[in-house]
């Protein structure tokens, strides 16, 4: 679970400097807060999985299930 969270961080770490938002905007334009995000884009992994959906939403993507990573 800590892998696929680093991914999510990174990835919304990166769009949202793409799209020239600081955390703070990002956080309100997601309707999320402030603390969630900056957990979010250091990879925490307890997270909450419909705030993490909310986020990816702001770019078009979503988590789905799908096949269990295995971590070695």
């Amino acid at each position: 679970m800590v892998m696929i969270m680093n991914q999510i961080a990174i990835f919304i770490k990166e769009n949202r400097k793409a799209a020239g938002l600081t955390q703070e905007e990002f956080a309100l334009r997601s309707g999320l807060g402030l603390r969630f995000v900056r957990e979010l884009e250091q990879g925490k992994p307890t997270v909450r999985m419909d705030k993490v959906n909310q986020a990816l939403a702001m770019f078009g993507m979503e988590a789905v299930p799908g096949r269990k990573v295995i971590e070695e």
